[in-house]
């Protein structure tokens, strides 16, 4: 316990550091990680005897740093934000699919169908929801609205933990996750939207947020909560399949980058989402 709530003190220095040191900081912290995530996840499937065309995965983390410049260097705007139409993404949906369907054609009995759809799941499952976090730092007052995401995780986490240990009597998922209970599940929903409501009081008292009702801010916190948790299942259900009970030890007391950004990585597009529909446009 004690490695654990050292690592998570250290871990959260850092995040700090980077979030203030700006956004083309943060885009490079983002695809570090990322980068780490993948491997983390391509040694496990592998491990369990698939091959996931590594180099496209890795090759996708371009793209996350990318967006850190968009919005941080004027003088760049002009030739990146056609990369970010909805055009240009289908188009380079369009070149990855046929790219790695090529790798069957080309190299079979190396690669079949399912090393080609694990790479593609790969690449939507970590490095497309990792970009959600520089998306929300590149918001106006964007620095402070990311860390909707990681209470969102964080919160839920710990208030589930806690609720889980006092009052946690009918197991949620046991075949999944056999110590998560259905009261820790609900602990963890409402701490976090109590934790997302005060930071919402927060916001809109330093005029960072105006004229959004409270209610909007616990709504919030409660998807957050949801979706953390439904995030956590995810990667559980993934380490159950592929046989492993974590995807890395980067983190001593927390695992691999992937078993703690797990929550992370379906918090982050929740909060920009919420953010960019139901908040920044009211």
């Amino acid at each position: 316990m004690k490695i654990r709530i050292t690592s998570a003190i250290v871990g959260l220095a850092a995040l700090i550091l980077v979030v203030l040191a700006g956004k083309v900081v943060l885009s490079l912290a983002v695809s570090l990680i990322c980068i780490v995530a993948l491997n983390e996840f391509y040694k496990s499937i592998s491990d369990a005897q698939y091959r996931p065309v590594k180099s496209i995965g890795y090759l996708s983390c371009l793209g996350l740093f990318l967006l850190g410049f968009e919005y941080s260097l004027s003088e760049l705007k002009t030739y990146l934000e056609p990369l970010l139409s909805i055009q240009y993404l289908l188009f380079l949906i369009f070149i990855v699919t046929v790219f790695l369907l090529a790798f069957i054609v080309f190299f079979k009995g190396k690669y079949n169908i399912v090393d080609i759809s694990l790479t593609f799941f790969s690449i939507f499952y970590i490095t497309f929801m990792f970009s959600f976090i520089i998306l929300t730092r590149n918001l106006n007052n964007g620095s402070f609205y990311i860390v909707f995401i990681f209470i969102g995780a964080w919160a839920t986490d710990t208030f589930a933990y806690f609720s889980g240990r006092l009052f946690g009597k009918r197991k949620l998922i046991p075949s999944v996750s056999p110590k998560k209970t259905v009261e820790g599940a609900i602990g963890g929903a409402v701490g976090c939207a109590l934790m997302t409501v005060l930071y919402g009081i927060y916001l809109t008292n330093n005029n960072i947020i105006n004229g959004t009702p409270i209610y909007y801010f616990a709504i919030l916190g409660l998807l957050c909560g949801v979706m953390s948790q439904l995030g956590d299942l995810a990667a559980s259900s993934i380490k159950r399949f592929v046989n492993v009970k974590d995807f890395g030890s980067i983190m001593p007391g927390h695992g691999g980058a992937l078993d703690r950004f797990d929550s992370i990585l379906f918090c982050a597009p929740t909060v920009y989402f919420y953010l960019y529909f139901l908040i920044l446009r009211s």
